[in-house]
C-alpha cells in the first residue's frame, strides 16, 4: 500500500517536472478500459490561437510514426475512428478500450508558423489485480503461543505487490509486512486475530482478511488449505499410483498363460487333407483291376497316427496307379464315369 503513494507521488512529480520543461509525461492505463490523453492548458492556447496541430505514435519502427488525428481551423480528421475519440472541447484524445499494444509514447505537435511545440505522453497499461485469497501454510502451537505462516495470491495483474496489516489496533504489529508470504506468532490466549492481505498494482488494489478465534484451522475471510488437505492432496495420489501398478502387473503375469493356451489349442486343431486322384477308366471286355478306383479324399487328421502294421489275416493293400491328366469335362459323358467323392478320416503321418 505504501509503495503504491510511493508511486503515485512518483508520477505527480514527473508530471509538473514535464509541463516545466513542456516536454513528457506518464499516463497509466486500465486493460480493457478507457484511457484519455490529456494535453496541458499551454498547448490547448497554442492549438486555439494557431489552429494547426496533430496527434501520432510511435511505432515498431523507430523511423516512422503513425498519425492518428489531424485538427486544422475546428475541423479534424480521426484516421483511428474504431480505436480513438477525440475532445474537441480540450483536445484530448481517448482511447476507447486500451490493450498492451497501445502501451507506446504518443505526441501532440502544435504548429506555430515556422516552430512546433511537442507533447510527449508515454502510456503504461496494467492488468487490474483480481480478488486475492490466504492460504494455511502452516499452523502448530508451541510454548504458549501459536505460530502462523500465511500465503496471499491474486491469479490475474501486472506488477502485483502484496502487503499485510491488521485492522485492529491491539494486533497491528502481529500482521505487519510486505510479500505474499506472513509468519507470525501471538499469544493463545487472545481471543481474535485479525489479518488484511492488500493486493495492489498502479491500478489497482485488492483486500482480503483473515480471522482466527483460537489455534485451530477455523478461519473466515477468504483463508485457503488446511494441513490435513494439503495430506490428503499428496496420499490420494500415491495410493492410487500404487493400485494402477498392481493391476498392470497382474495383466503381464495372466498374459503369458493364455498365450501358451492358445498354442496348445493350435496343436490340438483338427487338419484337413485335400487329396484328388482319377479314377482310371476301364476298357469294354477287360478283366477288373487288382486293386479299387482311386478317388478325392477330404481326410480330417487329429492326434497321433495308429501303428501301420496290417491287421492279421488281411493282405497289404496295393498302391494306387499314379494318376493321369484327367480327361477334360464333356457333356456327352455318362454319369457313371463321374469321380466320386468320398470323406475319410486318417490319422497324420508320424514326423
Amino acid at each position: 500500500m505504501g509503495c503504491s503513494v510511493c508511486l503515485w507521488l512518483l508520477i505527480s512529480l514527473s508530471r509538473v517536472w514535464g509541463m516545466g520543461r513542456g516536454a513528457r509525461e506518464t499516463v497509466l492505463g486500465t486493460l480493457g478500459k478507457t484511457t484519455i490523453l490529456r494535453i496541458p492548458p499551454e498547448l490547448q492556447n497554442l492549438t486555439l490561437r494557431f489552429g494547426a496541430a496533430v496527434w501520432k505514435r510511435d511505432t515498431e519502427d523507430p523511423q516512422s510514426k503513425l498519425v492518428l488525428l489531424k485538427y486544422l481551423d475546428g475541423n479534424y480528421t480521426n484516421y483511428m475512428k474504431e480505436r480513438t475519440f477525440f475532445h474537441k472541447s480540450d483536445f484530448s484524445l481517448e482511447i476507447l478500450s486500451t490493450s498492451r499494444q497501445d502501451r507506446q509514447l504518443y505526441e501532440y505537435i502544435v504548429s506555430k508558423g515556422p516552430e512546433e511545440k511537442v507533447w510527449q505522453i508515454r502510456l503504461e497499461v496494467y492488468e487490474p489485480v483480481s480478488d486475492p485469497r490466504i492460504e494455511v501454510l502452516s499452523w502448530a502451537p508451541a510454548n504458549g503461543s501459536c505460530t502462523v505462516t500465511l500465503n496471499c495470491t491474486a491469479e490475474r495483474g501486472d506488477n502485483v505487490f502484496y502487503s499485510w496489516g491488521s485492522r485492529d489496533t491491539g494486533t497491528s504489529g502481529l500482521c505487519s509486512g510486505n510479500g505474499s508470504l506472513l509468519h507470525f506468532s501471538y499469544p493463545m490466549q487472545n481471543s481474535s486475530i485479525t489479518c488484511a492481505c492488500t493486493a495492489s498494482n498502479p491500478v489497482s488494489s485488492r483486500v482480503v482478511t483473515f480471522n482466527s478465534s483460537e489455534c485451530s484451522y477455523e478461519q473466515g475471510g477468504s483463508a485457503g488449505l488446511r494441513t490435513k488437505h494439503l495430506v490428503l492432496m499428496v496420499l490420494v495420489p500415491i495410493a492410487a499410483a500404487m493400485i494402477l501398478t498392481g493391476v498392470f502387473v497382474a495383466i503381464h503375469l495372466v498374459t503369458p498363460t493364455a498365450g501358451r493356451q492358445q498354442e496348445l489349442a493350435r496343436d490340438n486343431a483338427v487338419h484337413t487333407i485335400y487329396s484328388q486322384v482319377q479314377r482310371v477308366e476301364k476298357p469294354k471286355g477287360a478283366p477288373a483291376a487288382e486293386h479299387p478306383s482311386c478317388t478325392t479324399i477330404y481326410a480330417a487328421a487329429t492326434g497321433l497316427p495308429p501303428a501301420t502294421t496290417p491287421a492279421p489275416g488281411r493282405a497289404p493293400r496295393p498302391p494306387c496307379n499314379p494318376p493321369t491328366e484327367p480327361p477334360a469335362p464333356s457333356h456327352s459323358q455318362s454319369p457313371d464315369k463321374e469321380p466320386t467323392t468320398v470323406y475319410a478320416s486318417v490319422m497324420l503321418p508320424v514326423a
